[in-house]
């Protein structure tokens, strides 16, 4: 390696320690101005060069954690980084749509399916989230995309059983209405009824009874 060489591997190694340094302590800053909704702390990080798809130290996407959150102007700066991939799941499958649909953020789902978030997939499905969050717009349109009405999570529970027990009741009508099967049961042998009249919900557990034999 003759001298040039040699200064220019010294230069480049310089600025990679450099970088790596401030990106390091930049990374709890990043997770803390998420925290505090700083959107303009991020924005500045992301410029530094901080990865948008970073993780938290429970492997969550900053996306998926400020959404979870509510820290808004934080996700519409991630949202508006063209390096973003939206569709990232954490550890247990769970991806950012999942998580707007629970928190029923309506706009922001909207632009996660734009960027090309996914709204059929295997498991969990962003419809199980909506159908326990407080949005009915975000539950029907989700419908309107075609999701699975009956699809089931890894241990049986479908979209209606989440409604009835938790979500609003409105929501688990609007699927009945669509042709939920009320019949279906989860592997504890639970059906959407028993989901309602466990949260107290008895006269609801009654209309999904008489939807359930009508069928």
């Amino acid at each position: 390696m003759n001298i040039k060489r040699l200064i220019r591997f010294a230069l480049y190694v310089a600025i990679v320690i450099n970088v790596s340094v401030s990106l390091a302590g930049a990374y709890e800053d990043f997770f803390k101005a998420i925290e505090l909704d700083d959107a303009t702390a991020v924005r500045r990080l992301l410029e530094r060069g901080m990865d948008p798809d970073t993780r938290d130290p429970r492997g969550q996407l900053a996306l998926y954690v400020a959404l979870r959150d509510e820290s808004l102007r934080v996700a519409d700066v991630l949202l508006s980084h063209p390096g973003l991939h939206v569709d990232l799941p954490n550890a247990v499958g769970e991806t950012p749509l999942m998580m707007a649909a629970l928190r029923g953020q309506f706009e922001i789902a909207q632009r996660l399916y734009a960027r090309g978030a996914t709204v059929e997939r295997p498991g969990w499905t962003p419809l199980h989230y909506a159908a326990s969050g407080p949005s009915l717009d975000l539950l029907r349109w989700l419908l309107e995309l075609r999701a699975p009405i009956n699809a089931r999570s890894p241990h049986g529970t479908t979209a209606l059983m989440l409604a009835a027990g938790y979500g609003l009741i409105d929501a688990t009508d609007e699927l009945l209405q669509r042709g939920a099967d009320a019949t279906a049961r989860n592997e504890r042998g639970l059906d959407a009824a028993e989901f309602a009249r466990r949260a107290g919900r008895d006269a609801l557990a009654a209309r999904i009874e008489a939807v359930a034999k009508s069928r």
